[in-house]
């Protein structure tokens, strides 16, 4: 195991600069933070059994996914009244800061998804908070391509229809 952490730090590095590199300049939490609570939080599991690349991937991202939610909701909490803004999923996912709350929103409809489709909700995981591409998802996931790209495809359209009926509930 003592020789595993510093592969999943050096993995974990990457996948924060991946994160982060969407951010804005001024972004309130540093990809070292990020990759530092996750981890904290990856070390102090009690079953750290990763059989493969795969798993590590999906509990990489939930656990980096957690990291950012938290940061949201601390900042949220530190800046009640706040507006939140609309924001377009877009091809990329491409959003704004975890301070604008967008990432707890993006959240709450991640998990509406994974109710309605799992395997849709993981790829959202994989692309937007891991930051791999669709061949690497479909590697992970052990699926096909052409799936990944239909799930991906299906997520943006149900996320961005999900969110619209947010923020217009809202308004």
């Amino acid at each position: 195991m003592s020789r595993l952490m510093p592969v999943v730090y050096r993995e974990l590095r990457r996948l924060a600069a991946h994160y982060m590199k969407q951010e804005r300049p001024d972004h309130t939490l540093q990809a070292t933070a990020l990759v530092h609570e996750a981890y904290l939080r990856l070390v102090g599991q009690t079953h750290r059994n990763w059989q493969n690349r795969a798993q590590f991937f999906a509990v990489a991202a939930s656990t980096m996914r957690a990291v950012l939610i938290d940061h949201a909701r601390a900042n949220l909490a530190q800046k009640r009244g706040r507006q939140l803004a609309h924001v377009e999923i877009g091809d990329a996912l491409s959003v704004a800061s975890p301070a604008s709350g967008y990432v707890i929103e993006l959240d709450r409809a991640l998990k509406r998804l994974e109710e309605i489709d799992r395997r849709a909700s993981r790829v959202v995981e994989l692309r937007w908070f891991v930051g791999l591409d669709v061949r690497e998802v479909a590697h992970v996931m052990e699926i096909s391509e052409a799936t990944v790209r239909r799930d991906w495809n299906f997520a943006k359209a149900w996320l961005q229809t999900e969110l619209d009926a947010q923020h217009t509930s809202d308004l």
